[in-house]
């Protein structure tokens, strides 16, 4: 039948442009009929696709604070089918949407004609934007200069406690694997609710495997608090993904690798003689330090240059700039 060359509107590649040999995925002919089928629809209508945009959203857009008139049916209809065109193309591949996707689909339910003409202004952008293809690469993830480990030694405090391991798990086959996540939350960036929002980035070696993005449960009253809940939010993550990896027989090298920008959070995670003062953040607290770091299931790491924070790219507006040097750390980039 021939090399696999697509799948689910996905574009397959085992060899990059570079002639290197991995195995690649990305979105790129997919976003492209998608356009071609926007662009009809807008002429249709008298309309057109914004000229060259590199961003996603118009210069301080807020969707929480867009007061236009309701959409109709019919607007409320192209809306939804919009977005869902756009969640695919996140799935497959296209994690530079990530953060925008997300605020405007909690609109879904009733639209607004200015949250329309937002979308229209996405498309605009993957009109212009590179072309990115999430790279499987089995090499092992080298660490940058920005980022380091804390040591850590909780025996002393609270014991021999283990990482819960499956116990029907199937034999492991195959070479170890390293897993390196990145967490942040924006706290408050809900103008309206004041909700934070935890964007989270988990890399199987050199791979990313799974990017997050939710609103946070609870309104936080500080940093530190809604980073602490963004910790736990990936906690658990963290341990499903290690659980699926051995019930897929492949084997774990270690803990993951665990890295947040913020130095309190880190501190009171890693430093067993530390106590909690905010008694409202118990839970994701001892969540964190006792069921996973205490059981080895994470390393804890501080991110000290900004620039190489990952999950900032699902946190924050970024300026074209900084989103092109996070998604070359992330995806395989190449030029339309």
């Amino acid at each position: 039948m021939g090399p696999l060359e697509q799948y689910l509107a996905a574009n397959i590649n085992g060899q990059l442009p570079n002639g290197s040999m991995a195995w690649s995925i990305g979105a790129d002919k997919y976003v492209n009929n998608v356009l071609v089928e926007v662009k009809v629809t807008l002429e249709s209508k008298g309309m057109k696709l914004k000229g060259k945009s590199s961003k996603l959203l118009p210069n301080g857009y807020c969707p929480e604070m867009d007061g236009s008139p309701e959409c109709n049916a019919v607007m409320t209809q192209q809306s939804k089918a919009y977005i869902g065109i756009l969640r695919w193309a996140l799935e497959l591949g296209r994690v530079d949407i990530v953060l925008e996707v997300s605020l405007m689909s909690s609109f879904n339910a009733l639209p607004r004609e200015g949250h329309l003409e937002a979308i229209y202004h996405m498309f605009a952008y993957l009109a212009t934007a590179d072309q990115h293809s999430i790279v499987f690469d089995a090499s092992l993830p080298d660490l940058k200069p920005g980022l380091m480990v804390v040591a850590t030694d909780w025996t002393d405090f609270l014991g021999d406690v283990s990482e819960a391991i499956p116990p029907k798990m199937p034999k492991p086959r195959g070479n170890r694997v390293n897993t390196t996540c990145f967490v942040d939350a924006n706290h408050a960036g809900n103008l309206v609710t004041c909700r934070s929002q935890t964007g989270i980035l988990i890399f199987v070696m050199k791979s990313p495997i799974v990017w997050y993005l939710k609103r946070q449960n609870t309104v936080e009253t500080s940093t530190f608090s809604s980073d602490f809940v963004a910790m736990r939010q990936t906690t658990e993550l963290i341990e499903a993904l290690r659980y699926k990896l051995r019930m897929y027989q492949i084997p774990i090298n270690g803990p993951t690798r665990f890295f947040s920008a913020n130095g309190a959070v880190i501190s009171n995670s890693s430093i067993p003689t530390l106590t909690l003062t905010k008694k409202h953040n118990a839970i994701c607290y001892h969540r964190v330090r006792e069921a996973v770091l205490a059981a080895g299931t994470t390393a804890i790491g501080k991110v000290h240059d900004t620039n190489y924070n990952l999950a900032d790219l699902f946190t924050k507006q970024l300026s074209p700039e900084r989103r092109c040097h996070l998604l070359q750390c992330i995806t395989y980039q190449t030029k339309r």
